[in-house]
């Protein structure tokens, strides 16, 4: 059977694997009686709750006498290393982008990795039928973004579909009233316009793996293209490590994918995109070869982390209440776990400490991990995200992003202020009659901490996206810390309402009447730019003139409801967020009072 292998990238939320959804549905790989789930492919908790794709995900469909192999993969910068990996592993790649966004700063990062892998790209404008919709616009910006990272000529003359994949209807003309349903003008491009796989049939084995899986019964497994040869389950075969030296072992699974379903194969040839269980340590970018014909791939180049955190066990009072795998042991299995599957992740242990300083791509990366681990029973403790600096001949330098943002036009001066104090540099700015769209590089340490002030800012009418740019000489000044103060616990106890009532005209609070509290949490946020110390715990005095039940009268203000995320770009390098199954709670790394003070005085 012929055979083609295409990636679908794009920037995050314009439709990838809603139009995953419908080129399973129209190829004819799922029964009529047979339910599809919306976003299908998204399979984990925390990709359906948020809408993204975290991880890259393998199908295929059939269409006429082609198997077509899918790679859907993430569009947010933070899992890049996932797209680069995949890149190559297919022969080309339907790039999608939204006919009314059209291009945003993460279309360029995809397509840059697909142009770097020389992978040619069928462009799909979707969401055709929105409103203000302007898909002639959004391909000229594709155009001028393939010119603008020197895409070679063959690639400029890319062809296009234009699709609803919401509505499951597609079309070669960019008329939203041409459309008609099924996605055939997609199937007919991949197949006329994107090469068969370029691999050698005859040979011995090799085999590079690209992604990695994990089995309970068979540990983990190595997904890759088959890139040249045959490979048998019960084969015996050796893995060329990353280091130079190699390991045996025998083939004891061989999964290939099919519509939404993996399956047990006996047997996968040169083309094929296979998951391979065997060897339960073997790495990303290591090769399986041949016994007698080792002859490993390059190694694939993955981007260095950018942002790092300090990972450490609990050390707040509460410690042990809430979770059930809180010891240092268990956190460093689970973190270099984690480290082994992610390649993008780094992890070092701290020397003399139950502390790990973890590196990523960025805040979600990172806050991905954290959130999985919390839903899994761990409690830890985690510091305020920071750039990692490098030194590039001999001057200390650090990361530079692309920022992009969208915004109603009444908002445009207080962000400007906002981004002005990070050390934004303006590009350019495109003014609408609603919005206007305005272009930055800015320090990655000044975008630390901004999004939640940026939804406050628009009143959540904002879209923001942004992409690693570069490494740049240190900006002067200090960017990204929290300019005002907080409200800090004086005493361990349950909160009252009593003493919220007389808190909270001094800030926002963040928590509620009858939460447990200890000393040095934070349960609010200041009016000025110093920090408080409050007592929240305090109890009204009864007399025999005052009841009891009068505090049931006390009206309070709603508190501000603080996400994961928030919290991790809340906190200042003093403080810390305390994760648990059930909280996360944002303290001071000194929780006794007359200590931090101490402290602060010495460090002034």
């Amino acid at each position: 059977m012929k055979m083609r292998n295409v990636a679908i990238i794009a920037h995050v939320d314009h439709g990838k694997t809603t139009l995953v959804n419908q080129l399973l549905k129209c190829s004819g790989t799922f029964r009529e009686n047979e339910k599809l789930e919306d976003r299908a492919m998204d399979s984990n908790a925390i990709e359906r709750e948020r809408g993204i794709t975290i991880l890259a995900k393998t199908t295929s469909v059939k269409y006429n006498d082609y198997k077509i192999n899918i790679l859907d993969t993430p569009g947010h910068a933070d899992f890049g290393g996932e797209v680069e990996r995949i890149m190559h592993m297919v022969d080309g790649c339907l790039l999608l982008v939204d006919a009314f966004e059209g291009t945003m700063p993460q279309t360029r990062f995809v397509l840059k990795k697909a142009i770097e892998a020389n992978v040619k790209p069928v462009v799909v404008i979707n969401k055709i039928d929105r409103a203000n919709a302007n898909p002639q616009k959004a391909v000229d910006e594709v155009l001028n973004l393939f010119i603008e990272l020197g895409a070679p000529d063959e690639f400029l003359d890319f062809k296009v579909a234009y699709t609803s994949a919401l509505n499951g209807t597609s079309s070669l003309d960019p008329s939203p009233s041409m459309q008609k349903p099924g996605m055939d003008p997609i199937f007919d491009l991949i197949v006329k316009e994107i090469p068969e796989p370029k691999v050698q049939e005859e040979g011995p084995l090799q085999l590079q793996c690209a992604l990695s899986d994990y089995n309970d019964y068979v540990g983990r497994m190595a997904i890759g293209r088959i890139q040249r040869g045959t490979i048998k389950v019960g084969q015996t075969v050796t893995c060329a490590r990353l280091d130079g030296s190699t390991k045996q072992f025998k083939i004891l699974k061989l999964i290939g994918y099919y519509g939404l379903k993996k399956v047990e194969i006996e047997e996968a040839s040169a083309g094929e995109i296979v998951a391979v269980a065997g060897l339960p340590d073997i790495n990303i970018g290591e090769t399986i070869c041949d016994n007698g014909a080792i002859d490993p791939l390059p190694p694939l180049h993955i981007d260095e982390p950018t942002l790092q955190m300090t990972f450490g066990t609990n050390s707040s009072p509460f410690s042990g209440k809430d979770g059930k795998l809180l010891t240092a042991r268990q956190i460093e299995d689970r973190l270099f776990k984690e480290a082994q599957k992610d390649v993008s992740l780094k992890v070092s242990r701290v020397p003399n400490s139950e502390t790990w300083i973890v590196s990523g791509r960025g805040e979600l990366h990172l806050g991905i991990l954290i959130e999985n681990m919390r839903r899994e029973g761990y409690e830890l403790e985690v510091s305020r995200p920071q750039v990692i600096i490098k030194e590039i001949d001999g001057q200390k330098c650090e990361p530079y992003e692309d920022l992009s943002v969208e915004i109603p036009n009444d908002f445009v001066g207080d962000v400007m202020t906002s981004l002005g104090s990070r050390d934004a540099e303006l590009i350019d700015m495109d003014a609408g009659d609603v919005n206007t769209k305005i272009n930055y590089i800015i320090p990655s340490r000044g975008l630390i901490g901004f999004v939640t002030n940026f939804l406050t800012l628009t009143k959540g009418y904002g879209i923001i996206a942004h992409t690693f740019r570069e490494y740049r000489p240190i900006a002067t000044g200090k960017i990204g810390e929290r300019q005002i103060g907080v409200l800090v616990a004086t005493e361990t106890g349950q909160s009252t309402p009593y003493a919220i009532q007389h808190v909270e005209e001094r800030g926002v609070m963040f928590i509620y009447p009858g939460e447990q509290i200890y000393e040095g949490m934070i349960v609010g946020e200041n009016k000025y730019d110093t920090d408080l110390s409050v007592n929240v715990c305090q109890t009204k005095n009864l007399t025999n003139q005052r009841s009891a039940n009068k505090d049931q009268t006390v009206v309070l203000k709603s508190p501000r409801k603080m996400t994961l995320e928030a919290c991790l770009d809340y906190i200042n390098s003093d403080e810390l967020v305390e994760v648990t199954p059930n909280y996360f709670r944002m303290r001071k790394r000194i929780l006794n009072d007359a200590q931090r003070k101490k402290w602060e005085a010495r460090n002034k």
